[in-house]
């Protein structure tokens, strides 16, 4: 699970354009990705199309990221999710999990190491 704070904004599109260009990483692990967040429905929907992302995104939109809280990635005060990246089990037990501050890029190795820790 990807969390990302908004839609269409600089950073969260270019960590899910790599992540679109790089989805061969991650089904050749039989890793499934989502992408989430705080955004509607139609954003995520409209956002999806223009920038041809080929996996799930799903919204945290109502209640107001209750997902988001659930995993301890919302930030109340600013009304988003931090971007984390959690790497879930079919147990449902997080296996590898990373995190950065809104308006910090993830680093793609990041994912590549959880994905090794799989192994």
């Amino acid at each position: 699970m990807v969390f990302f704070p908004l839609a269409f904004s600089g950073i969260c599109t270019g960590e899910l354009c790599e992540l679109r260009d790089n989805l061969s990483v991650f089904s050749d692990s039989k890793v499934r990705l989502i992408g989430i967040s705080v955004d509607s429905v139609f954003a995520l929907q409209a956002w999806a199309k223009e920038e041809g992302y080929e996996f799930s995104i799903l919204s945290d939109f109502w209640p107001h990221g209750g997902v988001a809280k659930e995993y301890g990635v919302f930030v109340e005060e600013r009304g988003i999710a931090t971007r984390a990246t959690l790497l879930i089990g079919a147990d449902r037990k997080v296996l590898a999990s990373f995190e950065t501050e809104p308006g910090q890029a993830r680093d793609f190795g990041s994912y590549r190491e959880a994905i090794a820790q799989l192994a």
